[in-house]
């Protein structure tokens, strides 16, 4: 049992590929950092941008891939991974495009943050723990890492002490708390510097605790 990883030679194709991503925020060409947003099941790549305007971080570069039909997979994230296919996979090759493109217009991945609240969350996640290197910066909002079960041994390398931040309910209706404590213990494994807040019943949202922590993070990689 082995994991997709993004291979650079052999792109995957799938739904999402063709969709033109939503920018907002700074221009790419004088943005000294940049976010990747990803959405939740059902809502669209501008919704994120209400969050932008919360962060309030004028020299943040913001780009948000859009799902076809909305929903980035199917079925719920518990699911095994091949009922979510190919819907997963080529999200996750939707990010990996998105970063190299700020990359080759000169911002370092160190200065990228992956934000992806809900479904987004779970993908943003998933990507970072497939791919272990030094970000900016991931956040999952109310999200975690897919499949069933948690093989901690499937993921590997390092993050280098990237900043990680998980969020959510305690009585979530789609993430079960302990997919976040799992989702939290592999990132740690991965050399992550980890925080995750359980908020007692809180509804499927994003909080001001939850984006101030995001602020925080933000003006840190802009020091």
């Amino acid at each position: 049992m082995s994991l997709f990883r993004i291979d650079p030679d052999n792109p995957f194709k799938g739904p999402h590929q063709s969709i033109k991503p939503k920018e907002y925020g700074a221009p790419l060409s004088r943005a000294k950092a940049a976010m990747i947003m990803i959405h939740g099941r059902g809502t669209t790549a501008e919704s994120m941008f209400s969050l932008a305007d919360e962060f309030a971080q004028p020299d943040f570069h913001y780009i948000a891939p859009q799902a076809q039909n909305h929903t980035w997979y199917p079925y719920s994230f518990l699911q095994p991974k091949e009922n979510n296919q190919p819907g997963l996979s080529s999200g996750l090759q939707r990010i990996h495009d998105l970063m190299e493109e700020i990359k080759s217009a000169g911002i370092p991945a160190n200065k990228i943050i992956l934000l992806g609240f809900s479904q987004g969350g779970c993908l943003a996640t998933e990507f970072a723990a497939r791919h272990a290197q030094k970000l900016g910066g991931v956040v999952g909002l109310s999200g975690g890492l897919i499949g069933p079960e948690i093989d901690a041994s499937l993921y590997s390398g390092s993050m280098e002490r990237t900043p990680v931040f998980l969020g959510c309910s305690s009585i979530d209706p789609h993430i079960p708390k302990e997919r976040v404590d799992e989702t939290e213990a592999v990132f740690k494994d991965l050399n992550a510097d980890v925080t995750k807040t359980i908020y007692p019943g809180m509804t499927h949202t994003v909080n001001e605790d939850e984006i101030k922590t995001v602020r925080g993070m933000m003006a840190e990689i802009l020091g």
